[in-house]
């Protein structure tokens, strides 16, 4: 009819889409896949666009903002956007002095290690971010039906950037105020935990689909560690946008000895990695949750036999889940081929239909 969308058709929502869905635990035609990362370095375009920009200031002008969005879902048919910004966003929002040094990391002017040093945060509101507003609206207007995922750092791993004062192997700083004053780390996590709860509010609120919380840093915890000092905080804010009925994904690298704490936090799905299978995954989460996971970002490199047979596996192990959202164990590395991702897409797709 002339090309036009029937009525049936312009019904159709991202609650419908295979991510919104697999995440609830619903059947789907096939398994949704995005990729980590996927809006990033390894894309010759994303690098066009950035080029000149620094990167929290391309986090912040939504024209370029929904351009990177949109560029993995042009390119590779992706079953969802990530929303392009970076954790430390809302930090720099509410007046955290900091910059994202080139082959570097987040850097903080000013070390969190004393209660004073605390005095460097205060709530988030959504007069603080307009521009996450326009950016997302913007997004979820090109992508129709197709879900936007907004996201969020984790309370564990933004305290350690700002105890830190940037990346770090060993946490000692972050441990030992930990350990050494909780009352402050629980302060310190309580007031990321708003921060980060009302960014991820402010992305649904605009017209983001589902959520992810990123604890990116915790899997250097012990279960006994993350139970006393991170749990809670992370629950508050996955509690935070529970009224919201939007999926809640949680994930964190190195941490196959807390999925079923992650879960119990508060997560639809809980996020894999590379290091544990879907299946040892599954039987630590008792069945509860569906998951995301977990192609390991270093095997793209191998030949495409190699890499057809691993996601195979992973497609046929995620058919235990009760939901299964494919996706890699963490982050795609900058130097991938994009055609590979592409041929992955196609890949699950074709192999995961019912």
């Amino acid at each position: 009819m002339g090309g036009s969308p029937s009525c049936e058709d312009a019904r159709v929502t991202p609650a419908d889409s295979a991510l919104v869905r697999a995440a609830r635990g619903l059947p789907v035609a096939h398994a949704p896949v995005w990729f980590m990362r996927q809006a990033g370095r390894s894309l010759p375009e994303y690098r066009a666009v950035r080029e000149g920009v620094a990167m929290l200031e391309s986090c912040r002008r939504p024209e370029l903002v929904t351009e990177i969005t949109l560029q993995p879902v042009r390119r590779h048919d992706v079953d969802a956007a990530i929303f392009f910004s970076d954790i430390v966003v809302p930090l720099q929002a509410v007046g955290v002095d900091l910059d994202i040094v080139p082959g570097v990391g987040p850097v903080v002017a000013r070390p969190i290690r004393s209660r004073a040093d605390l005095a460097q945060l205060r709530d988030l509101t959504a007069e603080d971010v307009p521009d996450i507003t326009e950016s997302v609206r913007a997004i979820v207007a090109e992508l129709g039906a197709r879900p936007l995922i907004g996201f969020a750092g984790a309370p564990f791993t933004l305290a350690s950037y700002l105890v830190e004062g940037g990346p770090s192997k060993n946490h000692e700083h972050t441990k030992a105020l930990m350990h050494g004053d909780p009352e402050l780390w629980s302060d310190l996590c309580a007031q990321l935990a708003q921060i980060s709860g009302a960014f991820l509010r402010i992305q649904v609120e605009a017209g983001a689909s589902a959520i992810q919380l990123f604890d990116s840093w915790v899997g250097a915890l012990p279960r006994r560690d993350y139970t006393r000092f991170v749990m809670e905080h992370s629950a508050a804010v996955l509690s935070g946008v529970a009224d919201l009925d939007v999926p809640r994904i949680h994930f964190g690298v190195g941490t196959g000895e807390l999925l079923d704490l992650m879960g119990a936090a508060g997560a639809d799905v809980v996020g894999v990695d590379y290091r544990v299978s879907l299946t040892d995954a599954l039987a630590r989460l008792g069945g509860s949750y569906a998951v995301q996971g977990n192609l390991d970002p270093a095997l793209l490199f191998a030949p495409w036999p190699v890499i057809e047979a691993r996601v195979r596996e992973i497609v046929e192990e995620g058919r235990a889940a009760p939901g299964h959202i494919v996706n890699l164990g963490h982050g795609v590395l900058p130097a991938t081929d994009p055609d590979v991702l592409t041929r992955v897409v196609a890949l699950v797709h074709e192999i995961s239909a019912r």
